[in-house]
């Protein structure tokens, strides 16, 4: 991993590609400088193409989503809190994860050695562990949960994105109708 301004430099055009092309994915190398502030010299002096830029971010944006789940630590306490965790960490990955998730080819743009079955294993360990326990649905298929999870996170990101709901209640609105549904409180 690279360290001091060079390295601030990669994480700050990583971060910005994310966000630019979580929003319009023909976004321009220019588009993407300019969200990072910098020159696009500087720009291809990391990437000197839009593909290796792209499966770059994508990496990135991969390595960021995953440290969210394991720094959730799943596996530790209650399901209940635990899923709390997941959702308040994967959240918290925004831009990144509407990169990641919002087109079906960013995926396929992992080299072979990321392993996206490490987020699910995790996610999934967690739902199977809720439901021995009684807290989550014992009825429900697994990824069936495991994808009103993530559609509900990608849902809270994009509404915060677009200003529906501020950044800062994202997290909170994720978990309260994931716990709750779209019922009322009575």
């Amino acid at each position: 991993m690279e360290s001091g301004t060079r390295g601030r430099t990669r994480r700050a055009i990583l971060s910005a590609a994310a966000e630019v092309l979580a929003r319009d994915r023909a976004a321009t190398l220019a588009d993407i400088a300019r969200a990072a502030e910098i020159g696009r010299s500087t720009l291809h002096r990391y990437f000197p193409d839009r593909d290796v830029l792209l499966r770059a971010a994508v990496a990135d944006a991969h390595l960021v989503i995953r440290q969210a789940v394991q720094d959730a630590a799943v596996d530790e306490g209650a399901p209940s809190e635990a899923v709390r965790r997941l959702a308040t960490a994967l959240v918290g990955t925004g831009d990144r994860l509407l990169f990641l998730y919002g087109d079906p080819r960013a995926l396929g743009e992992l080299d072979p050695g990321e392993d996206m079955d490490s987020v699910d294993r995790m996610v999934t360990g967690l739902i199977k562990r809720g439901q021995a326990e009684g807290v989550f649905d014992p009825t429900a298929a697994v990824e069936w949960l495991q994808d009103i999870l993530w559609a509900l996170v990608y849902a809270g990101c994009e509404s915060a994105r677009r200003g529906v709901l501020p950044r800062h209640g994202v997290a909170d609105a994720v978990v309260r109708v994931l716990e709750n549904g779209i019922r009322g409180q009575s």
